[in-house]
């Protein structure tokens, strides 16, 4: 047994806006040192925790995170399309010793996962389909959410069961870091787009299309500063946030509510969960060291863009 862990941001404006050409050249070279990162632990097995943007999970049954059993990439914003190549036997035996655990773990056999999800294996693996994946959905988007505790205990759950397998194990968490982009919120969204938040899978082409639209626009409009409607991006909190990922303590994510993380980095903050389970489950295979790590605030993206890497110690 061998445990890696990546962690990083993603963006659906990536491929769409313009940083300027010294971010660019940055965020690139990240990438770079991340594929090489990964070409070196050359990982036989890759569990990669990501969000969902309601392309996938929807308001008609919304769990705190599940196992997918089987996941296709739905292809928006220029991502991958097609299926991932995930071990149903240890997604089983993952989500086994996570409900033994006590961990009220939930599965998906025909899940459609978005950006959250492809962007980040399909970066620094090549393609959602080069390496054994299994993908574990963890709601960053849709309000309520279950304390962060229970995310630390999902994550470390499945480290427990990972680290006992015979293979070298790539963790990846994919999400945040402080950001609020112009998703629909339950408590606000109209008629129209209560029914999008219930029920919107398999939009048709067009719909995709004026729904991404509407996305990118937005991200051009915070970046010149006429989105008075985004929260503003939060550096200290996300350089705060990293140094607990760094510090191997999970037990640190624990302090981070709900509220309070909205009021302090945004309504999609919450996606940070995703690199919560994927430390506890690093850190539930001994201690790590932290091997490489960048950070900038990328308003064109509208994200607090960062990445970490880390070894088992």
């Amino acid at each position: 047994m061998t445990l890696a862990l990546l962690c990083s941001s993603h963006s659906p404006l990536m491929d769409f806006n313009d940083p300027g050409d010294l971010v660019k050249s940055e965020v690139d070279g990240v990438f770079a040192r991340a594929r090489e990162f990964v070409a070196d632990f050359d990982p036989t097995l890759v569990v990669s925790f990501g969000p969902d943007h309601y392309n996938g999970f929807f308001y008609d049954l919304m769990p705190p995170f599940a196992v997918c059993y089987a996941g296709v990439g739905v292809g928006d914003y220029g991502t991958q399309e097609g299926p991932f190549d995930v071990p149903e036997d240890i997604a089983h035996g993952m989500t086994e010793h996570a409900q033994q655990a006590g961990i009220d773990m939930t599965i998906s056999r025909a899940a459609q996962l978005d950006h959250g999800a492809v962007q980040i294996p399909q970066l620094v693996l090549g393609g959602i389909d080069r390496c054994p994946t299994v993908p574990v959905f963890v709601n960053g988007v849709s309000a309520p959410f279950v304390p962060m505790q229970r995310i630390r205990l999902m994550g470390a759950a499945l480290g427990e069961y990972l680290s006992g397998l015979d293979e070298r194990v790539l963790l990846i968490g994919s999400g945040g870091l402080s950001h609020d982009p112009p998703v629909p919120r339950w408590a606000t969204a109209t008629d129209q787009q209560k029914e999008f938040l219930l029920s919107g899978r398999n939009p048709t082409p067009e719909a995709r299309a004026a729904r991404q639209e509407r996305v990118i626009s937005g991200g051009k409009a915070f970046a010149a500063g006429e989105a008075p409607h985004i929260r503003e991006l939060n550096p200290a909190w996300d350089e705060e946030f990293m140094d607990v990922c760094a510090s191997g303590d999970s037990q640190r994510f624990d302090a981070y509510t709900a509220e309070q993380m909205v009021l302090d980095a945004g309504n999609s903050a919450h996606e940070v969960r995703c690199w919560v389970a994927a430390c506890s489950a690093m850190a539930a295979a001994g201690p790590y060291r932290v091997t490489d790590r960048y950070y900038r605030a990328i308003p064109e993206w509208i994200a607090g863009f960062g990445y970490l890497a880390a070894l088992s110690a």
